[in-house]
């Protein structure tokens, strides 16, 4: 079917039936409060698109209900998988998430939505076309972001320690809302060693690494006060993290060789 024929977010021509567009992939951590009201909006957005999905929950090391609540959703909608990691780390419910998952396009989603769900469209074909990765900005020109301007101004910080230790020209790596296409997914979670929550810059630099085209997309970004990031005692570890990836990088941790014998 010629590019230009096909529907918004249709499948292309020869994809398996079988194999979703999209999935959504939305690591949980304590979250039995957040979490109703966040699958609720996923499926709703979902059950209104043309192409098919799944939603995976990866639940790591919670100390309430978050897995039985998920798991209560699944009965009405077999669409979504729950996973579970008995350890505690983002990085790595999300790269559980990223590798089990099948479609040809993998979200990560944050389960506080700070970005409306209905903006995922804008991270798939044919809204964004010609691209590897593409990650929701709060800095891109045209995002809009409500958010107290204490964090913001160290986020900011954050990023720019980013950019000069891991990834120059990147201007918000720490957003919970990135778009890979399978095949990269594939490659670069593979490579990731990080568990904890500087993942997202060491999964980024890897993609650099390789060659994949990294696209930053403004997005709509309302800030939760019930966000799970703690600014002061998060970021000194992810700075260790930063150096971390750094070192990593310039032993060849991340090359096809080394990975290969793990």
């Amino acid at each position: 079917m010629p590019e230009q024929d096909r529907q918004p977010n249709e499948l292309p021509s020869g994809s398996a039936a079988d194999t979703p567009l999209l999935s959504i992939v939305i690591p949980a951590h304590n979250e039995e409060s957040r979490l109703p009201g966040t699958l609720e909006e996923v499926f709703a957005f979902l059950d209104a698109q043309t192409y098919p999905a799944e939603v995976l929950v990866v639940e790591n090391g919670s100390e309430d209900r978050t897995f039985e609540v998920a798991q209560s959703f699944v009965p009405g909608h077999p669409s979504l998988r729950v996973l579970r990691e008995e350890m505690r780390g983002k990085g790595l419910a999300v790269r559980r998430g990223m590798l089990e998952a099948r479609g040809q396009y993998r979200f990560l989603c944050d389960a506080d939505l700070s970005m409306p769900i209905a903006e995922v469209n804008r991270f798939l074909p044919p809204q964004l076309e010609d691209f590897d990765i593409a990650i929701g900005s709060r800095e891109a020109p045209g995002s809009v972001v409500t958010q107290p301007a204490s964090r913001r101004r160290i986020g900011r910080v954050f990023n720019a320690i980013v950019r000069i230790l891991a990834l120059p020209g990147l201007r918000d790596t720490q957003c919970g809302f990135k778009c890979f296409s399978a095949t990269v997914a594939d490659d670069v979670f593979r490579r990731q060693r990080l568990d904890g929550m500087a993942f997202d810059v060491e999964v980024l630099r890897i993609a650099r690494d390789r060659g994949y085209r990294i696209l930053e997309v403004p997005i709509t970004w309302n800030f939760d006060p019930d966000s799970r990031v703690r600014l002061f005692r998060d970021s000194f570890r992810m700075v260790a993290e930063l150096l971390t990836i750094r070192r990593n990088a310039r032993r060849g941790l991340y090359d096809d060789k080394v990975v290969g014998s793990q």
